[in-house]
C-alpha cells in the first residue's frame, strides 16, 4: 500500500515554529488534514519523513499502546535530520537524547522511575499542600493588583505563580526561581528569538544543539549541588526523594538524575503557566464569561478544562513504531516515526462540538493535552489544582478585565502558549 503524502504546505506548517506562534493558519491546515488525510506522511527537506497523526482517536490508540510505539528509539520531540545526527554522536550509547527523563523512557525503566514520585502528585497527597498553593495564589493576586490597572498577565503573573508552586514542592528556594524560569524558557523556547539563549533566530542544527547543551549543563550544575545538599540533609520535598532514590539497587545514575529534576522543574510550571494565561485571555475577551466565573460560588472546573484544551501547551510528542501496526486504516511499518499532534487532536470535530469555540460548558471535555496512557502527565492533578485555586482567589478581586494589546504566542513546535498577554483591569 502506498503511503499517503501530505500537501507541502501542511507538512511545512507542522514543523514551523512560526506557524505555532501565528496559530490560526496552523489550525486551518490541521483541520484540512483531519478531513482529508488524517494519518499521512509529512515530507520536508530538513527532516526525516514522519506520520502526522491528527485525529483524537488515533492519538489515543497510539498513546495506549507503548508496547508497539516507543518513546526511546528516536527523539521524542521533533528534531531535524542534522540535529538528530549531531545529538546521536554526542550522547551516551548514541541514543540522541540530550536529556533522559521519563519522557524518553520505555518499559521497564519508565515505570521504575515514574513510581519514585508518582504518589506526590496524586489528588489525596496534593491536599496536604493545598494551603501552601493558596498562599502562593494570594501572593500572585496581590502582585497583579500592584500594577495599578494594567500588566502583561503572561509575563507578570502566569509565568511566576506555577513556578513558585512547583519550586516549593521540589525544594528550590525563591531566590533561585529567576534562574529556573530563564532556563526553562531557553529550553522550551529555543526556537523563539525572544526567548532562547542567543536572542536570535537559530537555523543551523549544530548551533541549536550547542545552545541546548549549554542550557542543559546549567540545569545539571544547579541540580548537582541540590542533590549533594539533600543527601547530606534530607527534607520533606521532591528533591530529597529524587536525590536519595534507589533504582535497581543503586542510586539513580547522573544522567537520569538530572533528567528527572529537569522534567519536574520545567514541565511542572511552563505548561500550567500557558493554560492559566489562555484562560485569562478568553475571560478578557468576553465580559459575560468573566462576570460568570468571577462569582465566588461559580464552579471553575469547566473553565479550567477548556482552557487546557484551548491552549494545548504540549503541542506534540514523537513515537517510533516497534513493529508493523494497522492504525486508522493505514499500515505503519516498523521503524516509522510518528508525530502525535495534540493541537489537532484537541480540535477534532468528531470529539468536540464546535471545536474552535471556547466553551467551558462542554458536558464531557475529552481534551488530551496531558497525553494519555502510560505517559500521561505526572503533574496533571497539580496543574488543575493550581489553576482552580488561582481563579478562586483572583477573579472575585477583579471588577473587570479586558485586553490592552495584542496577545502573542511562543514560536515553538514543542511547548507553546502565550508569551505576551497585555490586560487592563479594575480591582473590585
Amino acid at each position: 500500500m502506498t503511503k499517503p503524502i501530505l500537501p507541502g504546505e501542511v507538512a511545512a506548517a507542522v514543523v514551523d515554529p512560526a506557524a505555532y506562534g501565528e496559530w490560526t493558519g496552523l489550525h486551518e491546515k490541521l483541520a484540512w488534514a483531519r478531513a482529508n488525510a488524517p494519518l499521512a506522511v509529512a515530507e520536508n527537506p530538513d527532516h526525516d519523513p514522519f506520520w502526522l497523526v491528527t485525529r483524537h482517536a488515533d492519538v489515543m490508540a497510539i498513546s495506549r499502546d507503548p508496547q508497539r510505539f516507543a518513546n526511546g528509539l528516536r527523539p521524542t520531540v521533533l528534531t531535524n535530520r542534522d540535529g538528530e545526527a549531531i545529538a546521536r554522536a554526542a550522547t551516551p550509547n548514541h541514543d540522541g537524547h540530550l536529556i533522559r527523563s521519563l519522557v524518553q523512557m520505555d518499559a521497564p525503566d519508565h515505570m521504575k522511575y515514574r513510581l519514585l514520585t508518582q504518589s506526590w502528585f496524586m489528588p489525596k497527597n496534593l491536599k496536604i499542600v493545598e494551603d501552601r498553593i493558596r498562599h502562593h495564589a494570594r501572593a500572585a493576586v496581590e502582585h497583579l493588583l500592584s500594577f495599578d490597572g494594567e500588566c502583561d498577565f503572561a509575563r507578570d503573573v502566569a509565568a511566576h505563580y506555577p513556578l513558585r508552586v512547583i519550586m516549593d514542592i521540589l525544594g528550590v528556594p525563591p531566590e533561585d526561581e529567576p534562574r529556573m524560569l530563564m532556563l526553562t524558557q531557553q529550553l522550551f523556547g529555543s526556537t523563539d528569538p525572544e526567548l532562547n539563549r542567543s536572542r536570535e533566530a537559530i537555523t543551523d542544527a549544530e548551533q541549536a544543539i550547542a545552545m541546548l547543551n549549554f542550557v542543559i549543563a546549567d540545569f545539571e550544575n544547579y541540580f548537582r549541588t541540590l542533590t549533594a545538599d539533600r543527601r547530606a540533609g534530607p527534607r520533606e520535598d521532591i528533591a530529597t526523594v529524587i536525590a536519595n532514590a534507589s533504582v535497581d539497587g543503586g542510586q539513580i545514575p547522573d544522567r537520569e538524575l538530572a533528567g528527572y529534576y529537569m522534567i519536574v522543574a520545567t514541565a511542572g510550571h511552563d505548561t500550567t503557566s500557558a493554560s492559566t494565561a489562555g484562560a485569562m485571555m478568553e475571560l478578557a475577551k468576553d465580559p459575560a464569561l468573566f462576570e460568570r466565573f468571577r462569582a465566588a460560588e461559580a464552579d471553575k472546573a469547566g473553565l479550567i478544562e477548556e482552557a487546557i484544551r484551548w491552549t494545548t501547551p504540549v503541542q506534540h510528542f514523537m513515537r517510533s513504531a516497534k513493529e508493523d501496526v494497522e492504525i486508522g486504516g493505514q499500515t505503519i511499518r516498523e521503524g516509522d516515526w510518528l508525530m502525535l499532534n495534540y493541537v489537532s487532536a484537541n480540535r477534532d470535530e468528531d470529539i468536540f462540538d464546535a471545536p474552535n469555540r471556547f466553551d467551558p460548558d462542554r458536558p464531557k471535555n475529552q481534551q488530551i493535552a496531558f497525553g494519555f496512557g502510560a505517559h500521561v502527565c505526572l503533574g496533571q492533578h497539580l496543574a488543575r489544582m493550581e489553576m482552580r485555586i488561582l481563579m478562586e482567589e483572583l477573579l472575585p478581586r477583579l471588577k473587570s478585565v479586558e485586553l490592552a494589546g495584542e496577545p502573542a504566542r511562543v514560536e515553538s513546535v514543542f511547548v507553546g502558549g502565550l508569551k505576551r498577554l497585555p490586560i487592563r483591569f479594575e480591582a473590585a
